[in-house]
């Protein structure tokens, strides 16, 4: 087996998770339960980082003065404390960083573009433009807890153009990293792996000391772009939930930029979910936003094609939730209100900001698109349901149904949390009655053919419309994808292409050959793919129809499993704003 040209020992003893190496599965036949194993994280037992993104000794910037020096130092001084006092207690697997950033879950570095890459197969016609990835790649190696989500953003771009193919890969300058990157370290907390329990708040007491006294700032954002990527009104937007959007350009040379911060010309004042939805007749684009620490919790919004923003609609919430996606239809937007929720309490009572509420019932809201107020809004109970992504959704006015399609996970806080029990993602149809305020809920597999199916999407000229298939990541052994599935989503016939033996990728993103093919799955699906025996990564392209390789383009260098992705046709990247 290839081992990683990039290793690092600078993590501190504490980090021993003191997990069994286990050798990778030989099969790629998926079984149908996985507990969460981190082992299956894990291609060695030892962290990697570049040596271009490891910690780099402290330094303060020229312009602070003695005062600001001073309080540094003292600063600095409480968090080795810290860190020190934290290393007497075991991390969790969900925010251990031997687990949640091993193997090809590591980071990279920056990559300038590549030309002229290696194809083998041939490359379809309307394959022409950039299909742009999402991902976390931390810039520093972690001091203490931290979770995959936390990672800085980077965006991995494969472009076409004509019979040459081009690869490169950027970290999207959020203000967040171009301050750590100016002190050379991590000082902005990290959401989830390092918010638990009492040293969680004595890091958020720590953050804030330091923006009192102007070390550090966060009145631009604290986000990291990490997640969802979107191209709208001529920009792509890089997100996460936590900030504004970022706007990233291609440049012509093929090459990334970060223009910005992005406020839609000073519109957005508040986060914006990382999963915006682009109605594909009316071309606005609708959005949410959360807030954990203060009411309104929630927020909806919407942009016209050319970005003009609504008024928000503040919808009541009794506790702020996690809301990571929602769905539209030809008239509604879907507000999945579920029992994850955030109650900053509970690290002070030592636990996770992020948990699940039993007491809690799970619902759906369901609001008009142009509504100005949710005083309209429509909730209809769905118990014990979590969809961390939905699919798609759309009306059926014959029986006044609103129907969801979405992958439900249990346990459901198991992505935050560490749980003994097997995950489930079981991909599920929600029939939402707006007479009744009843609804039902169904899986789409048959119980024997179950496996868990998480990241995905439909054809995107489908989205608020009944659509007949959807192609999702089959997500075993939990977490990696060993290939991806295609599901009627009226018989439930599942149709699987698996990366092979040791092979594992991502989201798999279907671009459509022609909008106007009567056949719904006439195009190709993209995914990254890497080879966990060669340490190799590649863009795959299969023929959605047969289910059959048609181009591999090999890439220069090695792509971490990511998040989220989108195509841009060439015709929209001569007309980048």
């Amino acid at each position: 087996m290839a081992t990683n040209p990039y290793t690092s020992s600078l993590l501190p003893p504490s980090f021993s998770s003191k997990i069994k190496h286990q050798t990778p599965t030989k099969s790629c036949k998926p079984s149908r339960k996985h507990t969460i194993n981190c082992a299956a994280l894990q291609s060695s037992s030892l962290l990697h980082f570049p040596p271009s993104v490891t910690m780099r000794e402290h330094h303060y910037p020229l312009q602070w003065n003695f005062l600001q020096r001073a309080a540094a130092t003292a600063l600095d001084m409480f968090e080795s404390a810290l860190i020190s006092s934290e290393s007497n207690t075991p991390l969790p697997k969900t925010s251990d960083p031997r687990v949640q950033i091993s193997g090809n879950y590591a980071p990279v570095p920056e990559q300038s573009v590549k030309h002229n890459l290696t194809v083998s197969g041939s490359i379809p016609d309307c394959v022409n433009g950039v299909y742009v990835r999402n991902g976390a790649n931390p810039l520093f190696e972690p001091v203490a807890g931290h979770h995959l989500f936390d990672g800085d953003g980077m965006v991995h771009a494969v472009t076409f153009d004509g019979n040459s193919v081009s690869y490169s890969c950027k970290l999207t300058k959020t203000y967040r990293l171009v301050q750590e990157r100016e002190l050379g370290r991590p000082v902005f907390p990290k959401a989830i792996g390092e918010l638990h329990g009492h040293s969680g708040v004595a890091r958020l007491a720590l953050f804030y000391a330091r923006s009192l006294l102007g070390l550090v700032h966060n009145d631009k954002g604290m986000g990291v772009a990490n997640a969802g990527l979107v191209y709208f009104n001529n920009r792509l937007l890089a997100m996460s939930e936590d900030d504004l959007p970022y706007h990233i350009k291609i440049t012509s040379s093929s090459d990334i930029e970060t223009v910005g911060r992005y406020d839609f010309s000073e519109q957005l004042t508040s986060t914006m979910i990382a999963h915006p939805k682009i109605d594909p007749v009316t071309g606005e684009m609708f959005a949410l936003s959360y807030d954990v620490v203060q009411k309104p919790y929630l927020k909806y919004f919407k942009f016209s094609k050319d970005g003009e923003k609504s008024g928000d609609v503040e919808i009541t919430l009794d506790v702020p939730t996690m809301m990571h996606d929602f769905a539209i239809t030809e008239n509604y937007v879907v507000v999945p209100d579920q029992q994850v929720v955030f109650k900053l309490q509970e690290m002070i009572k030592g636990g996770s900001p992020v948990v699940y509420d039993n007491n809690k019932m799970s619902r759906f809201g369901i609001l008009s698109k142009n509504a100005t107020s949710s005083d309209e809004m429509i909730w209809v109970n769905s118990p014990e349901t979590f969809c961390f992504h939905l699919w798609n959704a759309w009306e059926e006015p014959e029986t006044n149904e609103v129907v969801v399609i979405g992958s439900c996970m249990t346990p459901p806080d198991s992505i935050f949390n560490e749980s003994e029990e097997n995950l489930e993602s079981i991909l599920s149809e929600i029939r939402i009655n707006l007479k009744t305020r009843k609804s039902t809920k169904r899986r789409i597999l048959k119980q024997s053919e179950q496996v868990n199916l998480e990241a995905g999407m439909v054809n995107r000229d489908k989205l608020g419309r009944k659509p007949q298939f959807a192609y999702l990541a089959i997500a075993e052994p939990w977490p990696k994808v060993s290939g991806f599935a295609k599901v009627d989503l009226v018989s439930g016939d599942i149709k699987k292409y698996l990366y092979g033996e040791n092979r594992y990728g991502g989201e798999p993103f279907f671009l459509p050959s022609d909008p106007n093919s009567e056949r719904e799955d006439d195009g190709y699906v993209l995914a990254f793919v890497h080879d966990e025996k060669t340490w190799k990564s590649e863009l795959q392209i299969i023929n959605a129809m047969t289910m059959e390789m048609e181009a591999c383009v090999k890439l220069p260098t090695r792509v971490p499993y990511g998040f989220h992705g989108t195509f841009i046709s060439s015709k929209d990247l001569a007309q980048q704003a």
